[in-house]
């Protein structure tokens, strides 16, 4: 009886020593859940999310690393397949149309200040300078093409046709031209070249940046809609997951707008926080 008893305490004891040992895995991996990834393209969003947004998550606990791509597909391949936990490089736009395209489930969580597209010119200082028949460099996709003819009206350069959505125009819709404009469409990347080739040309905020531009010397700047405002991206299935409501607190806070006003002039600020 005795070593039966003996036995049935070892079981016992064993079992509470395994269950101890699971207790210890569950705590590291709830330690280690703090580690994340979040991904950016190599430029302005990742100098935001370094300089604007990790500092406070850091604040939370997290340990953030800054995961960078070269391109605008492996950043949301990334985040579909799980390798990392969000990013920042892209409009909500482009984000439906990626996941149309490719079946991904991603959401937009918050929209953060974004580098409008600037009209750039070394002959001419502002939109009533320009002489008819001017060249006017444009880019070439679809989604740059549409801001940018916007843009051009919202100047009242051109006109494009009211039975065209602004948000999808190309040059073929343009209606009105009273100055005979003549447009070069070339990729994007190039248009900070293109600059010196041109009476204008309209280079998005980051390739801009990028080519050292300055914002506050364009002739004009972009009026973005915020459909072209850069957000953080999430998984939908980790939109109300406690990561996402600590991002969206650390890019409403005070702090980060403070680093924006410093670091990134010339930023368009997104509707909800000029409401603020």
């Amino acid at each position: 009886m005795k070593k039966w008893l003996a036995a049935v305490l070892l079981v016992i004891v064993t079992a509470a020593l395994a269950a101890c040992g699971g207790d210890s895995k569950d705590t590291d991996k709830e330690t280690t859940s703090k580690d994340i990834i979040i991904g950016a393209t190599a430029g302005p969003y990742s100098d935001m999310l370094e300089k604007a947004i990790v500092p406070g998550l850091e604040d939370k606990g997290y340990k953030v690393t800054i995961k960078e791509f070269s391109d605008y597909i492996q950043p949301n391949n990334a985040l579909d397949n799980g390798d990392i936990d969000a990013n920042l490089f892209q409009h909500s736009v482009y984000l439906e149309n990626f996941n149309k395209e490719n079946g991904t489930k991603l959401k937009p969580l918050i929209i953060v200040p974004t580098a409008p597209m600037g009209f750039f010119s070394e002959k001419y200082k502002s939109v009533e300078e320009l002489p008819d028949g001017a060249k006017i460099s444009i880019a070439n996709d679809p989604s740059n093409l549409a801001r940018t003819l916007k843009s051009l009206q919202d100047q009242r350069l051109i006109e494009i046709s009211d039975d065209v959505d602004p948000l999808v125009a190309s040059t073929k819709d343009i209606t009105k031209n009273p100055k005979n404009f003549e447009f070069k469409e070339i990729e994007a990347a190039g248009l900070p070249r293109a600059i010196e080739t041109s009476d204008l040309a309209g280079v998005p905020g980051n390739f801009a940046l990028a080519a050292n531009l300055n914002l506050e010397d364009a002739v004009f700047l972009e009026d973005m809609p915020d459909k072209f405002r850069n957000v953080v991206a999430v998984r939908e299935a980790d939109e109300n997951a406690q990561l996402a409501k600590d991002i969206k607190a650390v890019v409403e806070s005070a702090d980060f707008e403070k680093i924006i006003d410093k670091d990134f002039k010339g930023f368009g600020k997104p509707e909800w926080m000029e409401k603020k």
